[in-house]
């Protein structure tokens, strides 16, 4: 946040303007020891639905909504070093990649009922917290192993010509159409045979039910008598 220039704009502004404010989550993952990124299929990002809006407050209390990033990072040991480690894959990307409904992220973000009263006592509570899996950027090959950032621009290279657009990454949107996202990285980290990628929906995805698995459940080396 660079404060004078926050005072002088409108919430409208700073809706939009990343040179003003912008909100930025870190997600450090590492890798398995087949050498592939972690939860590459979807990582977990607790309560909170990655987004590219975000809702925060000013000092007088009052909802502010900015943009959203989110870090990837793969961090791993340094082999030999002890307590030494590097960045292996790094990943900045517009929330809007991951999640572009911000009515979904508001539901989720709001206040929202518990029950109480609950178990034998009725000392019992149920905060109905939800658990939330979105994609991992670092799980599409073309992203693992550099340093890339992910935007919705297509001309940041004209900008800023210390980068290079290396390709775009599309997601499908059910029903609606494609969304498309731009890559970039330092000139300096890109072949000079490099071919740039389009690639659509590159993200490994799971297929998931419904259901959740049970929990609680122990299983004892034990055969009782019917």
């Amino acid at each position: 946040m660079r404060p004078q220039a926050c005072n002088s704009a409108s919430r409208t502004e700073l809706a939009i303007d990343l040179v003003r404010i912008v909100g930025l989550e870190v997600k450090k993952l590492e890798r398995s020891r087949g050498g592939a990124i972690a939860r590459a299929s979807g990582m977990d990002y607790n309560t909170t639905p990655p987004c590219g809006t975000v809702r925060i407050y000013d000092r007088n209390s009052t909802a502010l909504d900015i943009c959203g990033f989110y870090l990837f990072v793969c961090q791993e040991v340094v082999p030999g070093q002890q307590g030494h480690y590097r960045l292996s894959a790094l990943a900045l990307c517009d929330g809007n990649l991951l999640n572009a409904d911000f009515a979904y992220y508001l539901s989720i973000v709001g206040q929202r009922t518990k029950t109480v009263g609950l178990g034998t006592y009725g000392d019992g509570a149920n905060r109905s917290r939800p658990m939330l899996l979105f994609a991992n950027p670092l799980g599409a090959a073309a992203l693992d192993y550099n340093v890339t950032l992910v935007h919705s621009r297509d001309d940041l290279a004209h900008e800023f010509p210390q980068l290079r657009h290396i390709g775009c990454l599309r997601r499908t949107v059910p029903l609606i159409g494609v969304h498309t996202f731009h890559c970039y990285r330092l000139q300096q980290d890109v072949p000079a045979d490099h071919v740039a990628f389009d690639l659509l929906d590159p993200f490994p995805t799971p297929s998931r039910t419904e259901q959740t698995q049970p929990r609680g459940r122990f299983r004892v080396n034990l055969q009782p008598v019917d």
